[in-house]
């Protein structure tokens, strides 16, 4: 028997309307192809009457003779399905503004191997992370944005996405508010790090506000970004406790810590396949 290599397994994921039977047929199906699950996570939500899967698969060099059982299957199903191999890349462009510790901490996990990622490219609204980006050998693209240039700048955006053939677009620390349109075009694959956590202590300074209010925990929120402002589906928050002692900037300092965490944890999970959306909500396999 040939020895199996990490590039022969793969990630099954699907949603349909919840039914019985169904891991049944699925697990079926994949034992007819003699193949072996390594992995499998299910939920079935009563609210929406959803059902979410996440195989992980193997050993195959071939999925050809799969494709069709699995897509009659779909098909009576009505299940929405996709097949990745684990070794597969999907590529992440990053947006970043003026503060760096969310895209430097990224960066570092795609180099040491961490997160597998590909970052084909970083834009920026400011030019501060040029040097930054070309330390890892990564195109840096400066995009100024003013309210009369929005519309120009996110059209040169949409198209580095599609020059690139992006998966994902990841703003880490990005400080502008996308339009109705990108969110529409990037729809469910836009992930933002929003410096609190939901819903407490929007805007500009969140941090100061939990000072001024002696707050006991601080923490982020990774979500998908739609068109209203910080109400996308949550994929991941965390927190830190801590006390009267601490000054606004040392709270920006655990809470830097905190929301690199938060986005690292949000990419490493999508780039599994392990997030699904839910309506307003997210399904997360992790």
């Amino acid at each position: 028997m040939a020895a199996t290599k990490p590039g022969d397994d793969h990630y099954l994921t699907l949603s349909c309307p919840d039914k019985s039977g169904i891991v049944h047929a699925v697990t079926g199906l994949l034992a007819a192809q003699n193949l072996t699950i390594l992995d499998l996570q299910q939920f079935s939500d009563p609210v929406s009457k959803t059902f979410f899967m996440r195989v992980h698969f193997g050993h195959a060099t071939d999925l050809t003779s799969l494709q069709q059982p699995m897509s009659s299957l779909a098909s009576d199903m009505q299940m929405d399905y996709d097949i990745r191999r684990v070794t597969s890349k999907p590529k992440v462009l990053i947006m970043v503004s003026k503060i760096g510790h969310c895209l430097n901490d990224l960066l570092f996990r795609v180099k040491s191997g961490q997160l597998k990622i590909d970052i084909p490219a970083i834009v920026s609204n400011h030019p501060e992370f040029a040097d930054l980006a070309k330390s890892y050998n990564i195109p840096f693209y400066h995009l100024p944005v003013t309210k009369d240039t929005k519309a120009e700048q996110e059209s040169q955006i949409l198209d580095l996405i599609k020059q690139y053939e992006v998966d994902l677009v990841v703003l880490a620390r990005y400080m502008q508010v996308l339009s109705p349109r990108l969110c529409s075009e990037m729809s469910g694959r836009i992930i933002n790090i929003h410096h609190s956590f939901l819903p407490s202590f929007k805007g500009a300074k969140p941090y100061h506000q939990a000072y001024e209010r002696g707050v006991k925990i601080i923490g982020a929120t990774a979500h998908f970004v739609t068109k209203d402002l910080d109400e996308g589906p949550i994929i991941e928050q965390r927190v830190a406790r801590v006390d009267h002692a601490l000054s606004p900037k040392e709270l920006v300092e655990e809470g830097s810590n905190v929301e690199s965490q938060v986005l690292a944890a949000a990419v490493k999970w999508w780039s599994e396949k392990r997030v699904f959306l839910n309506g307003a909500k997210t399904v997360v396999f992790n």
